[in-house]
């Protein structure tokens, strides 16, 4: 294994706890945590119904699953099997208590994104929400995407968009160029022992890198921070510019 791979599983299982504290911080006694899927209609971008009607009745799997939120929201959506797979173990522990939280039928599995355990044409339905930025090998992670989705089949994939990844987000400046292509260390505060490895690409990159593993782009979503939604930008202490550039970028794509 890369060492980089290892940096991130390490750090992953490190953060973990924190990370879904945070992730879980607005809900209130009693409710269930927060689960969204990638194709619910109040999704960012939305569900899209002229490229996918609907996931029920569908075989789907999460690659680069994390807590599972996507898997557990997509299983609510009716979907006849759900499978999400990660590298943390810590991560995949959260899932499967998430997945008993809301007494939904889903399998939490471990794996590499770049060598699935999965058989060739086992789903119908994937999706990847802010996994494949820590890939270095991102043609492979996508060719796996594609062999085992069935011909036909969707993935939506979704990472941080990388003109809102190459800007400050204390002074809002520009720190490199847009075109550098490469590794990236991130480290995250809290005094972890072991630091981020994200890869930066341009948005021509992964679309290519979606053709080349032989998807056809049907959708491609820019979208704003999720804050805008819901508070005035006026009153942020952010730099202006954060509000105005898009937050994450996303693709809708058909396995041809």
């Amino acid at each position: 294994m890369a060492e980089h791979k290892r940096e991130n599983r390490r750090l992953w299982n490190e953060w973990s706890e924190d990370f879904q504290a945070l992730w879980n911080a607005n809900t209130a006694k009693g409710e269930l945590p927060p689960a969204p899927s990638p194709f619910a209609p109040d999704s960012p971008g939305g569900s899209q119904p002229d490229v996918l009607g609907s996931v029920e009745g569908r075989d789907y799997v999460e690659l680069g699953c994390g807590g599972g939120q996507g898997t557990v929201g997509t299983a609510e959506l009716g979907t006849e099997t759900a499978v999400g797979i990660d590298f943390s173990g810590e991560q995949l522990r959260h899932a499967r208590q998430l997945r008993d939280f809301y007494g939904v039928d889903a399998q939490f599995v471990s794996g590499d994104v770049t060598s699935l355990p999965f058989a060739d044409d086992r789903f119908d339905v994937a999706s990847s929400e802010a996994a494949f930025q820590m890939v270095e090998r991102l043609d492979r992670a996508l060719l796996e995407a594609h062999r085992v989705l069935r011909d036909g089949g969707i993935f939506v994939f979704s990472v941080p968009h990388p003109l809102y990844e190459n800007l400050d987000n204390e002074t809002g400046t520009i720190e490199g160029s847009y075109f550098d292509a490469g590794s990236r260390e991130i480290t995250i505060d809290g005094g972890y022992e072991s630091t981020l490895f994200v890869f930066d690409r341009t948005v021509a990159d992964l679309h290519n890198a979606l053709v080349d593993a032989g998807f056809e782009v049907r959708r491609l979503i820019e979208h704003q921070r999720y804050e805008v939604e819901e508070n005035d930008p006026a009153e942020s202490d952010l730099p202006e510019i954060l509000w105005e550039i898009p937050q994450s970028v996303r693709f809708w794509a058909v396995s041809s």
